[in-house]
């Protein structure tokens, strides 16, 4: 069996791609010795490289006139398409500096959606006054999904919870969360200050979707307090979730505080103990770049203190 058109165009790549920039060059300077002075080789290494391409590509690229070269005919064919991957190639780098440059870099940042209204605008205000000429890319989603995109290289920094014990990750912690039971005014517990989980077992609750790591603590806290929750409704967004509580369709566990924009109350709960850690996420193994390891320790420098950052 004949190898493709494409398997061919490949293995012609892997022998011919490190000789085309040489061969522009010797083009645009019609010289041997000019080019290898501008390539830094040697002109007897950049005379072989350029005839092995020949060889490869099965023709003459260039017709020799003493120490000055010029292109035959399949060598003007090549040479624009050489030229523009080039510039294709330079484009790329260009982009990609700018990507890594300290000043004018990009950060792809995720981060739990409960941080997004008040605690990540605190972080991104304080490291742009050292650094204006960062941009951001934010991504807020699913615990599970932020790891992934992470693992993918979609992301650089994430700032989650639970923290993984993924051993592809590395973490620190930044601070403790509480969590409260939301339940509606007029509800059977709403004049109470602290309760016990397990007094809310016969609740609708209301909860995030699998995959997000409140959805994961919610139902192992309530496993410890002795029953599996019943999940009435399950979204994406905590204010949709506090909204449903606010009209009487169930109770939650939600971060404390979240809840002072709605119509609930917030109750302490004494058992189990009901809080989240909150960390600093990245891949294990990985260099980074001048700007994400500045906005690194930039939010390292909340240990302790993240949630009443302001």
């Amino acid at each position: 069996m004949e190898p493709s058109r494409d398997a061919v165009h490949e293995r012609l790549l892997d022998v011919t791609a490190p000789r085309l920039r040489q061969f522009a060059v010797v083009a645009r300077e019609q010289h041997v010795t000019r080019a290898a002075d501008q390539l830094g080789l040697a002109q007897s290494t950049l005379s072989r490289n350029i005839a092995r391409l020949e060889a490869d590509l099965g023709t003459a690229l260039f017709v020799r006139a003493g120490r000055t070269v010029r292109l035959t005919r399949h060598g003007r064919q090549l040479l624009p398409h050489v030229e523009r991957a080039l510039l294709a190639l330079a484009d790329g780098l260009d982009e990609l500096a700018q990507e890594l440059h300290p000043d004018t870099g990009r950060i792809a940042f995720a981060f739990l959606h409960s941080l997004g209204a008040k605690v990540v605008p605190v972080l991104l205000r304080d490291f742009r006054r050292g650094h204006p000429g960062v941009r951001f890319t934010l991504v807020h989603h699913a615990n599970d999904a932020m790891l992934e995109q992470l693992r993918a290289g979609a992301v650089d920094l994430c700032v989650t919870s639970p923290v993984p014990d993924d051993p592809a990750f590395r973490s620190r912690r930044l601070d403790v969360q509480r969590l409260c039971l939301m339940v509606p005014r007029g509800h059977r517990l709403a004049d109470r200050k602290r309760v016990r989980l397990a007094e809310a077992a016969d609740e609708d609750f209301i909860g995030m979707e699998h995959g997000y790591g409140l959805r994961r603590l919610t139902d192992e806290w309530c496993r410890q307090a002795g029953f599996a929750p019943r999940l009435a409704f399950e979204g994406e967004e905590i204010d949709t979730v506090l909204g449903l509580v606010a009209i009487g369709l169930g109770v939650a566990l939600m971060p404390k505080g979240s809840g002072k924009q709605h119509e609930v109350v917030e109750l302490e709960v004494s058992a189990p103990r009901t809080v989240r850690t909150i960390a600093l996420v990245w891949l294990a193994g990985r260099a980074f770049p001048p700007p994400i390891e500045a906005f690194r320790q930039s939010i390292l420098a909340y240990r302790g203190r993240l949630l009443s950052a302001r």
